[in-house]
């Protein structure tokens, strides 16, 4: 399934007012993602599967899900529904339903990714890839740790077009040198506002 960055984009609008847009720490406007709980993860201290959890374990392992202020709104949306429910239903979103109210959350946080003016040759490269074969595992990885990776790569080339121009002043040719052999963070700040700061 490849698509085009208008699409994709079009789609992120089309998709905001229902979900709230989750991105990984690594974009400055992006709020970080928690990785998923799984039925080994839920648990209420060592030990306590999701099948022998009380109902107040499971509300409490729910609500701290709901604590999080980087839970898209799948997330909330199913956690509360949950909530709401039996024990059964509790159960059944730590073990599934909280991973796959997680990946619509990514699916939304991928796409509006695509969508940023700054998104690259690589990052484009890489979610095409992930979209032609999704799953909520994939998705989450490239979110923890692929997109700060590729968009480094990303905007280190734009640093080094930066060093290309012949016309840049002697400032701001200093600056893109010794920024350009950064970290992924350090090129992400020269880039947004750091080249702004520069005496030029």
């Amino acid at each position: 399934m490849r698509l085009t960055r208008g699409v994709l984009a079009a789609a992120a609008t089309a998709l905001a007012p229902a979900l709230l847009l989750t991105g990984p720490a690594f974009a400055a406007d992006a709020a970080p993602v928690p990785p998923a709980v799984t039925a080994a993860a839920a648990t209420d201290g060592p030990g306590t599967p999701v099948d022998e959890m009380s109902e107040e374990e499971l509300r409490a392992a729910i609500a701290d899900i709901l604590a999080d202020p980087d839970s898209g709104r799948g997330v909330e949306r199913e956690a509360n529904e949950a909530l709401g429910g039996t024990v059964e239903d509790m159960r059944e979103f730590l073990k599934t339903g909280y991973r796959l109210a997680q990946y619509e959350d990514d699916k939304v946080a991928i796409v509006t990714i695509l969508g940023k003016p700054y998104a690259g040759k690589r990052v484009t490269q890489e979610i095409n890839a992930l979209l032609d074969a999704p799953t909520p595992e994939k998705l989450r990885t490239w979110l923890e740790t692929g997109y700060r990776l590729a968009q480094a790569e990303d905007d280190r080339v734009a640093v080094a077009r930066m060093l290309a121009d012949p016309d840049i002043s002697d400032a701001l040719r200093a600056a893109a040198e010794e920024v350009i052999d950064g970290t992924p963070e350090e090129l992400r700040y020269f880039l947004e506002t750091g080249q702004y700061e520069v005496d030029k």
